[in-house]
């Protein structure tokens, strides 16, 4: 039996990932991901606030052939900026956070199907490497479609699209981002990981595109990080429950 594939249960996984934060037996988890997370943050919010309206004016002038559709463009890409900052930045905080992340999700599993993951039986030193490869070879990924996109900003007319192509884009990668902390515990390369996720792209947009608002939420923000490793968990054990179904 294959799970629903859908936006909504995408989603829905996310929302119940952050209700299981409050679970006990997760409170020593998340005290790394979350103080990452409060990090990155306080310094986006510091840049994004001396920055921001220089950079939105650079990019929709308010004279010009567009400046008559100003008013509804303007929102389009103040997100997409705010949402490009995000990203920058949370790469790097996964970048950081990644073997306390690993070993969020295989504590999660743990508690779900009360088997710990085979991957993730080692210590947190030895997690580092691993999960930083893991972390770099999705930065790669990320750069090589992320700065296309970035560039159809600078044509007139076809920067009507890019916040479009660019939240779109976003939900796909945030996707990606999570799933890999519990795919890679079972020992999943990245191939592998994509290939699953394609099988199941509409709950995967659902699920990157609830972590994308819930990024844009004060003080939930916070709680971003780990709520999307558990709630990708939660997906992945749904995922492997629903196959493993008659």
């Amino acid at each position: 039996m294959a799970m629903q594939n859908n936006p909504i249960t995408g989603f829905n996984h996310l929302l119940q990932g952050l209700k299981m934060l409050m679970r006990p037996g997760l409170k020593r988890y998340l005290l790394a991901p979350i103080a990452i997370n409060i990090a990155v943050f306080t310094v986006i919010g510091w840049i994004g606030f001396s920055l921001f309206d220089d950079l939105v004016n650079s990019l929709l002038p308010e004279t010009g052939w567009l400046s008559y559709l100003r008013w509804f463009i303007w929102p389009l890409f103040a997100l997409s900026i705010m949402l490009v900052t995000f990203y920058t930045f949370t790469t790097v905080a996964n970048l950081i956070a990644a073997p306390f992340n690993s070993q969020l999700s295989a504590r999660v599993e743990e508690l779900l199907t009360g088997e710990r993951p085979p991957e993730n039986r080692q210590s947190l030193r030895q997690l580092v490497l691993p999960t930083v490869r893991s972390e770099l070879v999705k930065l790669c990924y990320f750069l090589l479609r992320a700065v296309p996109l970035l560039l159809l900003f600078l044509i007139p007319g076809i920067n009507l699209l890019a916040p479009f192509l660019w939240l779109l884009f976003s939900a796909w990668f945030l996707a990606i981002e999570y799933a890999d902390y519990p795919m890679g515990n079972h020992g999943l390369n990245f191939q592998s990981q994509h290939g699953q996720l394609k099988q199941m792209r509409l709950t995967a947009l659902g699920f990157g595109g609830g972590v994308t608002l819930l990024m844009m939420i004060p003080l939930l923000n916070f709680a971003a990080m780990p709520a999307a490793v558990v709630g990708a968990t939660r997906l992945w054990c749904d995922s492997r429950t629903a196959a493993a179904a008659p």
